[in-house]
């Protein structure tokens, strides 16, 4: 086959295939399609399951004997996944690794040619060509074989694993939600989805704006309704959650958008959708995944305000009473479902899309019901389908059979044992049995953050984001605005550390009326604190409403994002000299906060030492920081594999911060994924960090290990990985200690 062959059909074939609506559509027009053109009898694919089994996903040829699935390592499917390299024989029968399928008519077939389907370096598949002559494949063939699926390895890797002939034990991807398992049937929540309504002409300007306040006032009152019937389930601080939808209704900028479009002829549907998309939008263009995470909240509050407007949908009502184990199933689910539920209900949510940090989430984590978001679009969906959710590991299981069940029920007795040590654990200190004390912080950056975070026992506020109330608007929030917001914080955290990071925007978080263009690389560019000393007067800004909010009582802490030169510290500290100065002028008290800067930039590290005088404190950003030591961006798909933050450059590097700081008399914390992560916790406890700031969802978890972890040997461990140079030896290492420790339940 001539390479312009080999391009033309690889085009066309791909095309094909990505054009088809279902999986298993996909599957089949690659098998039959891949035998027609090289010209063979049989083509089968099977793809790796979780338990690395090879499971027949099609056959074009073979006998339809239902499910198959042969063990992993086992026969030549199995021989070409292990050694990744592709096998081409004239005689099957007689390869030593020969494995039989009962019932598939297999024996009729003697030559055997099979290639690895590999995915960034894992093999996820593996495609195999036979054919009745007892004649191996032609080198051409084999090679168009060989080239072909490395395309199609990049097509079927998200591809529900299902077995042949059964609907049975389907795993399908998606993003952990909410931890814990959950094993019920489905309710599916429908929605008038607001950003398919059309723009009309408004029959009556007038009354459209009556008829638009109005709907404000409903939908805040549906909200209190809500907010009271899930109180009786959680902590009396979810509230927080609901103002934070409640202040964007009372929010001026939202309303008085909807009223402009109105003015402007539209009706009252289209101009919400208008401004409701507007808004999103913004968030929707942002890499960022929290950031990106608001565009679902305020699309969840679309929904909503159209579905009230349109009469409400009551339907799932007799579903909630009919079944004793619920797990809503939709596109998104709102809170409204959720607290439409009976609590005692609900077993899990399952979401088409969304994210790990949109308020569903949240909310599903302050209710302790497992939830897996962004799990793609389920086809022939129906209500009564039993699902497994399975919130640890981001994944659903479709059509579990009875034995799948079982094994799920014994994990959901374990995770109680679990649920009931950390629950105990709330209101006790992180305390080694050596006596080391680790202070538990949380990340947060939305009101409605603030009550998780409380509830599993936060003792402050690690890194508070300050970015969304200059994401929401037209314009650049006052200082009062600001002011009304930072206060809540302070009143939530009353007597508690608040790290408060300056304005962070530049790269991917970019302002609608204020754009960044141009720059061929936003991560090393024009934003953090090198945008905001360009901009003071928003900095002066945000910091006198840090102080004003803070007053007297609020401990506030400042925290500076990409520090790399001490030009940009000097400056920011001349700058806190005069709003302090201005505010004493004006009357108001506030105090002079601690100042920190973020370890992110590598450059700063070795600077460090010289800004001991001008700060109080060191925040470690672990996210951006692995990223710039090892030049990886973790949301590259082709190179996130690569990204991990126990790699040897960044353990080395963090423990010379934390010997720089020692040394210098700074108080260190570290914020990231890092300090979730169970086996970097060992290493940073080894190191002598004291202060870890989280998702609140994880500081039980990390709480639970530090109390069962001596220091001495967090030391040792600590001692030992940093003669290794290799991540798998590291992380294999920390697992050990792990399960030396008896933390099983910690080992993923």
């Amino acid at each position: 086959m001539s390479v312009k062959n080999v391009i033309f059909e690889l085009t066309r074939l791909q095309k094909e295939v990505l054009e088809l609506a279902s999986p298993a559509q996909q599957v089949r027009k690659i098998v039959d399609s891949i035998s027609e053109i090289v010209g063979t009898d049989v083509c089968t694919l099977y793809m790796v399951d979780p338990e690395k089994d090879m499971v027949l996903m099609a056959s074009h040829g073979l006998s339809q004997t239902g499910p198959v699935s042969i063990p992993a390592g086992r026969g030549m499917v199995g021989m070409v996944a292990t050694v990744r390299h592709p096998l081409n024989i004239a005689n099957a029968s007689e390869h030593p690794n020969f494995y039989y399928v009962e019932g598939s008519g297999e024996e009729r077939f003697q030559s055997f040619c099979g290639v690895p389907l590999v995915h960034y370096g894992k093999v996820v598949g593996v495609l195999v060509v036979q054919r009745v002559d007892a004649v191996a494949l032609s080198h051409e063939s084999e090679a168009f074989l060989v080239t072909l699926s490395s395309q199609l390895a990049h097509i079927v890797a998200d591809m529900p694993i299902t077995l042949q002939g059964a609907h049975i034990n389907t795993y399908i991807r998606g993003v952990k939600g909410s931890s814990g398992i959950g094993i019920g049937l489905s309710v599916l929540c429908h929605h008038g989805e607001l950003y398919s309504v059309p723009d009309e002409p408004c029959p009556d300007i007038e009354a459209a704006l009556v008829q638009w306040q109005q709907l404000l006032d409903t939908v805040q009152t549906e909200i209190q309704q809500e907010e009271k019937s899930l109180n009786a389930l959680i902590s009396n601080n979810v509230s927080s959650i609901f103002s934070t939808y409640s202040s964007l209704l009372a929010d001026q900028t939202l309303t008085q958008k909807v009223e402009t479009e109105i003015r402007n002829g539209n009706w009252l549907p289209g101009a919400l959708r208008r401004s409701i998309q507007y808004f999103g939008d913004l968030f929707l263009a942002m890499e960022d995944p929290y950031l990106r995470a608001r565009h679902e909240d305020i699309h969840h509050l679309g929904n909503k305000l159209l579905s009230t407007l349109q009469g409400g949908n009551n339907a799932q009502i007799l579903q909630y009473q009919a079944i004793d184990q619920i797990i809503l199933v939709g596109d998104e689910i709102s809170i409204s479902d959720i607290a439409a539920v009976p609590g005692d209900k609900l077993v899990g949510i399952i979401c088409f899309s969304g994210s790990s940090m949109s308020h569903t989430a949240v909310l599903a984590n302050a209710l302790g019901v497992p939830a897996v978001m962004g799990v793609g679009s389920l086809r022939n969906l129906r209500n009564r389908e039993r699902f497994i959710v399975d919130g640890n590991s981001g994944q659903i299981v479709r059509y579990p059979n009875d034995r799948m069940c079982k094994e799920f029920q014994r994990l959901i007795a374990v995770e109680k044992l679990l649920v009931d040590k950390l629950s105990t654990l709330r209101d006790e200190p992180a305390l080694t049995p050596d006596g080391f004390t680790v202070r538990m912080f949380t990340n947060s950056g939305l009101l409605a953050d603030l009550s998780p975070g409380l509830k599993h026992g936060a003792q402050g506020i690690g890194l508070y984001r300050t970015e969304i109330p200059f994401m929401v608007r037209d314009s650049f929030p006052s200082e009062q605005e600001q002011i009304d917001v930072y206060s809540q914080v302070f009143r939530a955290y009353a007597d508690k550390p608040v790290y408060m990071r300056t304005l962070d925007i530049g790269g991917d978080k970019q302002l609608p009326y204020f754009p960044i263009t141009n720059e061929d690389n936003p991560a090393l560019g024009w934003r953090g604190i090198r945008f905001t000393l360009d901009n003071i007067q928003l900095l002066m800004t945000q910091v006198r409403a840090m102080l004003r909010a803070a007053g007297n009582e609020g401990d506030l802490h400042i925290l500076l994002p990409l520090i790399s030169s001490t030009e940009e510290l000097v400056t920011f500290n001349q700058l806190l000299d005069e709003a302090l100065k201005q505010l004493a002028q004006e009357g108001i008290q506030a105090r002079r906060p601690k100042v920190g800067v973020m370890i992110e930039v590598p450059a700063a590290i070795s600077q460090l030492a010289f800004w001991s005088s001008r700060i109080d404190f060191v925040s470690i950003g672990s996210n951006d920081l692995t990223q710039y030591l090892l030049a990886l961006d973790r949301n590259n798909s082709r190179v996130a594999s690569r990204y991990d933050h126990l790699h040897p450059a960044v353990i080395h590097e963090l423990n010379r911060v934390v010997n720089i700081a020692r040394d210098c008399k700074l108080a260190l914390s570290l914020c990231g994924e890092m300090a979730s992560d169970p086996m970097a916790v060992i290493l940073l406890v080894g190191m002598g960090i004291n202060t870890l700031s989280m998702s609140a969802t994880k500081l039980g978890r990390i709480k639970y290990l530090i109390r069962a972890l001596p220091h001495s040997l967090s030391q040792e461990i600590l001692q030992q990985c940093l003669q290794l140079d290799d991540v798998t030896a590291i992380r294999s290492l920390l697992n050990s200690t792990l399960l030396h420790l008896n933390l099983h339940e910690l080992v993923k």
